[in-house]
């Protein structure tokens, strides 16, 4: 037998690496056509209209670059402090009350109508997405159903996936105007689909929540979502302060409630040294910082914040850049 002539040889190994490369791709686009297949099922069955599914899937393909995110989550351990001096930044504080002010107006007529302070609302405005400037620039469907098919809570962002092709039926939204965070979170108040269709809000009236660009929608929506939670409006969110040393650590916890009076009894102070309000109020001591680190009272509104999301170093960075607005 003739031996093989080199260049010929060359030519076969390339086209034989071509199609084991191309193999697992083809297979990988017939995978997700497979499970798209599914989801649409499961869509239709939901009662979404099959048009609508038509325009949110029309050429939807898995996002890179969501995967390349939700894989390389940080690991490093950012300190309360730091945390606080990042997201109630002096900037944050002046640019808080320069929002304040030019919507207050509006801010007071839907503070009144749900019952939740106007310098709250403009908080979470400006934690969540630096007051409408940073709400993300991911088409929402796509993100979801990288996540779902991909990702590492599959079944959670499938739900959330089911719930944003909800939206799109229901509100005649463009998937394409659909936009958010990498993970989902959409407009300038960062609501999940289930909080959207929970809480989002037509401040208008006229049937469509839009989150993205109507101001007092963002605005109304973030009230609601607080005030649907049990949002007090004659209470604040808590404060920081002073704890006596030789403090019994097991009155440290969300788990422990007293009323301001009986910690005032306990020796605790205002951070600035003066005694706590006189008023009928439970609370929680915490240290968000750690067991050496600054303390707070914790009153029921903030555990509403921990209900939007389940962090002390949130909840309380929400706190105090309401603060700063008084």
């Amino acid at each position: 037998m003739r031996p093989l002539e080199t260049p010929r040889f060359a030519f076969l190994l390339l086209l034989l690496a071509g199609l084991v490369a191309a193999a697992p791709a083809r297979a990988a686009e017939e995978d997700f056509a497979h499970w798209l297949s599914g989801l649409r099922q499961e869509a239709l069955a939901d009662g979404i209209r099959p048009a609508t599914l038509d325009r949110a899937f029309a050429g939807l393909e898995p996002l890179p670059r969501v995967i390349e995110l939700d894989r390389q989550q940080p690991e490093t351990v950012v300190s309360y402090a730091d945390y606080l001096r990042r997201v109630v930044s002096p900037e944050r504080r002046d640019a808080a009350r320069e929002r304040l002010a030019q919507n207050r107006p509006l801010l007071e007529q839907i503070g009144r109508r749900y019952g939740v302070q106007p310098r709250f609302i403009v908080a979470l405005w400006g934690i969540e997405t630096s007051f409408g400037q940073a709400s993300g620039k991911f088409p929402v469907v796509a993100s979801l159903a990288t996540l779902a098919y991909d990702g590492r809570r599959s079944a959670f962002f499938r739900k959330e996936l089911i719930n944003a092709l909800r939206i799109v039926d229901q509100e005649n939204i463009d998937p394409k105007d659909m936009l958010g965070s990498w993970a989902g979170a959409m407009g300038q108040s960062q609501f999940m689909p289930s909080s959207f269709l929970l809480y989002a809000v037509s401040y208008s009236g006229d049937g469509r929540r839009d989150i993205w660009h109507r101001r007092e929608d963002v605005f109304a929506s973030i009230a609601n979502y607080l005030s649907q939670l049990g949002w007090r409006a004659d209470e604040t969110w808590g404060r920081a302060v002073r704890v006596p040393a030789g403090l019994d650590p097991a009155l440290i916890g969300p788990s422990v409630k007293k009323p301001l009076a009986q910690w005032r009894e306990l020796g605790l102070r205002r951070a600035d040294g003066g005694p706590l309000p006189v008023a009928p109020i439970q609370a929680s001591l915490l240290r968000p910082g750690g067991p050496d680190g600054p303390a707070i009272l914790a009153y029921d509104n903030y555990r509403v914040l921990m209900k939007w999301n389940s962090s002390n170093y949130f909840a309380t960075a929400v706190g105090f850049l309401a603060d700063s607005m008084e």
